[in-house]
């Protein structure tokens, strides 16, 4: 199964991120499909974002289950060379394990005295990783309070990781969240409410990976514009942001950047 997103100028220098996953189908939705139709039904986006740059750094597309969860987190923590930093989500409880499966130092508690056998080692989050989910109260259909819970990482580590943001000045998936409704508006196969849904699951992946590749180096934030002291107004996309390009791409100079890099021939 392809999973993931390849550019070779990785990392970024992404300090903080939100997960989150945003739905869409394929054929026909999940209550209607068969045992024998895999690639029919519910397919998810899966996201890691950089909220400072506005990046998606890690993008799995599937169904919403751990096994995805576990390929998002891992495929961000290659992609940003394993830094602990600070993660925000949704209470999507898989999250918690996969930070832990990729993230986590083994830790060996003390013997106790007597008979019996040692403690089990177990992982344990390391120190810098500050993990903390939201949690929403909805009233007819409507967000009405949202609460924060520490999950990884200690109280006074939260709240310098949201002095120090750039962006942050409370847990939230905001920022991902706003992305989730530019992508709808890129991609109208993942719109809500749609005759233009993907009938084919392959297709339906293969232009999500399209679709944020041109987000990513061709589609100018509008936050992320540079204003000079002439207030001469310079935009950027999230890949300038990130560090990864020096411009902003054309779509035809997205469109034949070589998918597989060859080898060097020298």
């Amino acid at each position: 199964m392809r999973s993931t997103m390849s550019w070779s100028l990785f990392p970024p220098e992404t300090t903080e991120a939100q997960l989150d996953e945003k739905w869409a189908f394929v054929g026909k939705k999940e209550a209607h499909c068969g045992p024998d139709e895999p690639h029919k039904g519910d397919n998810w986006d899966h996201l890691a974002f950089d909220p400072v740059s506005r990046l998606v750094v890690s993008f799995v597309p599937g169904k919403r289950d751990a096994a995805h969860a576990q390929a998002l987190v891992a495929d961000f923590h290659h992609r940003t060379r394993g830094r602990p930093m600070f993660i925000t989500s949704d209470e999507y409880k898989p999250y918690t394990g996969a930070l832990l499966r990729s993230y986590g130092e083994e830790f060996r508690p003390p013997r106790p005295p007597g008979p019996g056998r040692p403690p089990k080692p177990r992982l344990v989050a390391p120190p810098g990783l500050v993990y903390a989910t939201v949690h929403k109260t909805r009233e007819k259909g409507r967000v009405v309070d949202v609460r924060p819970h520490l999950v990884f990482g200690t109280a006074e580590e939260l709240e310098h990781s949201l002095e120090v943001s750039p962006v942050s000045r409370r847990v939230n998936t905001a920022f991902l969240e706003r992305e989730n409704g530019t992508s709808r508006l890129f991609n109208a196969r993942k719109a809500r409410k749609t005759y233009q849904f993907s009938k084919d699951w392959d297709i339906h992946e293969g232009m999500g990976w399209f679709e944020f590749g041109v987000y990513n180096f061709c589609w100018a934030v509008e936050p992320l514009t540079l204003i000079a002291p002439d207030e001469t107004r310079t935009k950027r996309s999230p890949a300038q942001a990130a560090g990864l390009t020096d411009h902003l791409w054309t779509l035809e100079e997205w469109v034949k950047y070589p998918a597989v890099m060859p080898p060097d021939s020298s």
